[in-house]
């Protein structure tokens, strides 16, 4: 049987081989994960007369990869489910967790200018605006057309997207609501890199469908949420400095202005074989006792989960248009053992802006430990444990009461990520 299936790869590579005017590859890999989690307040403060939440997510994913000398092109199939949630042997049962997570090409147009068109994943610096939401089972996809260009440490990135929810014959309306959910969206992304120094500029306009009438379903036009600001990483001595600051402008919502903004500083020191962190995150908020415009900071398409505590209590499909966070934070990543480590991490949260009836800003303290060890280059294992230890504020912003139960989450995830063919083909004639 292994004979056959060689056979049939070499077949394979060989009817592409006459396509391939000097050199071509091609790529496939696959990537496996399964995550076990126990959530007792994950996400939002644990009620009262409630039972704990276990399961077992999965990921299942093929990655194809072509390239030329002219052109790429890449293919990401996968299913993401939830062990359990298909009764076995009947046909009728799907749950529809089969997916397109990425399908583009790239022409290469000369050594600097490409460009590149589909269904991808768009992730810049440390993922804060932009990033492929990684943690998440089902990633974050873009179908987007980027204009790319590089030349000696610059790159530069032009994109673009419009959104439909089908082919009509009149009209553009888009449907489909969701705070992330643009029906337009423009960039430019710039970045200069230099020796261990770096800094980009980020320009983002994405628009949302507006609509109004009595039942506010009549399609009136797009508004428009403008983000703009700048990345950087730079070393003093033996510590990395980093650190981000974006304004956002335009409009909330359709009849809401909106001025916010996000600061970020970050500083590491790694002497030998640890590594110590101490930053701080301010995004700004709107006031609970009212406000004269819309000022909370939303960090729209980048892996929240890397911020803010693992337990995701802001940005991560909430706290929109609330009232901001002042998150200061230190870490300690050590080695205890050939390839493994361990993280401890500790997060001291506030509100950025006032929460009712000038209530105390400390909203708790989180902390959050993650094991990785490395088997392979194929195969890793995490297991990690957080406590949210929540203050009676926390609930202004949580909805619901306060009380003095237990918040934590604990978790255990093996990914299985090889490599199952690389060829590199040369048409000799």
């Amino acid at each position: 049987m292994n004979l056959i299936r060689k056979n049939f790869v070499i077949l394979f590579l060989l009817s592409l081989l006459p396509i391939c005017e000097v050199y071509c590859q091609l790529t496939v890999d696959a990537d496996l994960r399964a995550r076990f989690e126990y959530r007792h307040g994950f996400n939002n403060l644990f009620p009262n007369d409630a039972d704990p939440a276990a399961f077992v997510a999965q990921r299942s994913r093929l990655n194809i990869g072509y390239q030329e000398e002219l052109f790429k092109i890449f293919l990401s199939v996968q299913d993401v489910s939830t062990w359990g949630d298909t009764r076995q042997i009947l046909p009728v049962d799907g749950n529809d967790s089969f997916s397109l997570f990425q399908a583009w090409g790239q022409v290469f147009l000369n050594d600097q200018w490409s460009l590149k068109a589909g269904r991808q994943v768009i992730s810049y610096d440390d993922q804060r605006i932009f990033g492929g939401l990684d943690w998440a089972m089902q990633g974050r996809f873009h179908d987007a057309a980027l204009v790319k260009f590089t030349d000696d440490g610059f790159d530069m990135d032009l994109g673009f997207a419009f959104s439909q929810e089908g082919q009509v014959n009149d009209g553009t309306a888009f449907n489909i609501q969701g705070f992330f959910t643009y029906k337009a969206m423009q960039y430019a992304y710039l970045k200069k890199a230099w020796e261990r120094n770096s800094v980009s500029f980020l320009f983002l306009n994405t628009g949302f469908q507006k609509f109004t009438g009595v039942n506010e379903d009549e399609p009136d036009g797009v508004f428009y949420r403008h983000t703009a600001g700048s990345y950087f990483k730079f070393p003093i001595d033996n510590v990395n400095l980093s650190g981000s600051l974006y304004y956002q402008f335009g409009n909330a919502n359709a009849i809401t202005d909106l001025s916010a903004y996000q600061f970020l500083l970050e500083a590491t020191y790694k002497p030998e074989n640890t590594l110590y962190g101490i930053g701080l995150e301010l995004l700004s908020g709107t006031d609970q006792n009212g406000d004269s415009k819309n000022k909370s900071f939303f960090p729209l398409y980048g892996t929240n989960h890397k911020f803010n505590g693992f337990m995701d209590y802001f940005y991560v499909g909430n706290h929109a248009n609330n009232v901001g966070l002042n998150d200061f934070y230190g870490k300690v990543v050590f080695t205890t053992g050939e390839k493994s480590t361990m993280l401890l991490k500790a997060h001291y949260f506030l509100s950025n802006a006032n929460l009712l009836n000038d209530a105390d800003k400390y909203l708790g303290t989180e902390v959050d430990v993650v094991y990785t060890g490395v088997i392979s280059k194929a195969l890793k294992f995490n297991v990690g444990y957080s406590h949210m230890f929540a203050s009676e504020s926390m609930s202004l912003i949580k909805g619901g009461r306060p009380n003095d139960n237990t918040n934590n989450w604990a978790w255990a995830q093996l990914i299985i990520a090889p490599r199952l063919l690389k060829v590199d083909l040369k048409n000799s004639n």
